[in-house]
């Protein structure tokens, strides 16, 4: 028995084990456990996509963003725990703040290549600053079938490249919204952002995605680049302070740049480990 035992372990111990490094920190908060958790692993190479999938169901965060150094800056991936994403605000802000403060990158702006393009992050005092391309949003008249999963009706309807957008007429409505998950994730688009004014902010949002596993997503960085230019427009005002008022909570500090999206938040650290596999 010893024997057989031990020649097990032998076998184990001729299997090549891969370790990457991960961290896991909160977005668009000051305060640990609010914000939006996600993961980040950087990469020297990339490895399979299934591989990384993987690891995001296995961590089972809202994100988990991967990155691999190119020339100055680096290109960058994000996964849900069921599927790849063209575009994430929260992992690419706790992706830089990894480069920055624990990779000792040492230019003033990192630049993150992406399915959805150049992507910029700068830090300033203690706020990390998303640079990302403004969403063209269109008005629609009727979207019968997301107005009934989501419970509510709103005032208007918005669509953009990734998501649907309702607006209400008060934060007390977007508090109260209780989607049907079930029948949101029937529908193709990313997901639902509903978004009203705020009572202490320019407006406050919610944003549920249950199509690409996540039933609602506490802070959702993305979805920022269809707030700003309405609200902007609507508020006539191009610097917009924001809440996302999940249960977690997430503060942003907006500017509409007319074909680009300031969007600012800090992060805190929580986690550093290694991935094996």
């Amino acid at each position: 028995m010893y024997v057989g035992t031990t020649h097990a372990s032998s076998l184990l111990h001729l299997k090549k084990i891969m370790k990457i490094p991960i961290f896991q920190l909160d977005a668009f908060t000051n305060r640990r456990f609010k914000g939006n958790p996600a993961a980040v692993c950087p990469l020297g190479n990339w490895i399979g996509t299934p591989m990384m999938q993987k690891i995001a169901a296995e961590n089972n965060l809202p994100e988990t963003a991967f990155f691999v150094r190119e020339k100055d800056g680096f290109h960058i991936r994000w996964f849900t725990p069921d599927i790849e994403v063209d575009l994430c605000g929260h992992a690419t802000l706790a992706a830089a703040a990894v480069a920055f403060e624990k990779l000792d990158y040492n230019k003033k702006v990192i630049e993150f290549n992406s399915k959805s393009g150049l992507l910029k992050v700068r830090k300033e005092k203690n706020q990390y600053i998303l640079d990302f391309p403004t969403d063209e949003i269109t008005q629609l008249k009727e979207e019968k079938e997301i107005v009934e999963a989501i419970g509510r009706v709103p005032d208007e309807i918005w669509k953009g490249k990734y998501d649907h957008m309702l607006i209400y007429g008060s934060e007390v409505d977007i508090l109260a919204i209780k989607p049907d998950f079930n029948q949101l994730a029937k529908f193709t688009q990313r997901g639902v952002i509903v978004s009203a004014p705020g009572n202490s902010t320019d407006f406050v949002s919610r944003f549920f995605a249950p199509s690409a596993g996540i039933d609602e997503d506490p802070v959702t960085g993305s979805a920022h680049t269809s707030l700003t230019p309405y609200w902007s427009k609507r508020l006539n005002k191009k610097v917009l302070s924001a809440i996302q008022v999940s249960s977690r909570e997430g503060i942003l500090n907006c500017r509409h740049l007319k074909d680009r999206v300031e969007i600012a938040g800090e992060v805190v650290f929580y986690l550093e480990g290694i991935v094996e596999f």
